[in-house]
């Protein structure tokens, strides 16, 4: 490690702003998601214990505390399945519907407010026009046991049906359903699915 490295006060630093905004916000939307402000077994579900351990990890990015709270979600993933470890690039409003196995490309990109269920496989294309990870834009679903490949454009306000396969563009305001899979129009396209709140 260089000395510079040491040296800098930042290195040192934890971002607690933005663990707090990102993990405030976040159970915010969870909360409206399941309708009630969450008991305290139900924070020990799964799925807000990796949330949290997913957005310390975030915040320690860059610092020497990283190794450590990342060594927490990735052994959190082991228990859960839940794979969301090898892509710290979710921007605020995360919802995990459910614990189990969900995997994704560190290469993906995402921009805001996106449920992922189980089963849930966003990955790369290797080669052709679609060489590369998908990118999403806000309020997104991704419903159980769906796969996202490729280097494609998923617009705002998508929901992606259970049993979905995906390597294509997807317009704003749509519901993807089935394999090969179609596009149909919605507005409002995940209303009930994923919460519209305020920052």
């Amino acid at each position: 490690m260089h000395l510079s490295k040491l040296l800098n006060p930042s290195y040192w630093k934890f971002n607690h702003r933005l663990y707090k905004e990102r993990y405030s916000y976040d159970m915010r939307l969870n909360e409206k998601w399941f309708g009630h402000v969450l008991s305290k077994e139900e924070r020990d579900l799964y799925e807000i214990r990796y949330l949290k351990a997913y957005r310390l990890a975030q915040a320690a990015r860059g610092t020497i505390w990283f190794k450590y709270f990342f060594k927490k979600l990735k052994n959190l993933s082991l228990k859960s399945g839940i794979g969301l470890h090898v892509n710290l690039n979710i921007n605020y409003g995360l919802i995990i519907g459910h614990a189990g196995p969900i995997i994704m490309n560190g290469d993906a990109i995402f921009n805001g407010n996106i449920m992922i269920t189980h089963g849930v496989t966003i990955g790369r294309d290797i080669r052709g026009k679609r060489a590369g990870a998908p990118t999403f834009g806000h309020n997104v679903v991704l419903r159980a046991n769906s796969v996202i490949v490729g280097n494609i454009s998923i617009g705002d306000d998508v929901l992606i049906a259970p049993n979905t396969f995906v390597n294509f563009d997807v317009p704003s305001h749509s519901i993807v359903i089935g394999n090969p899979a179609t596009i149909h129009h919605r507005e409002n396209a995940t209303d009930g699915h994923i919460a519209i709140i305020e920052k």
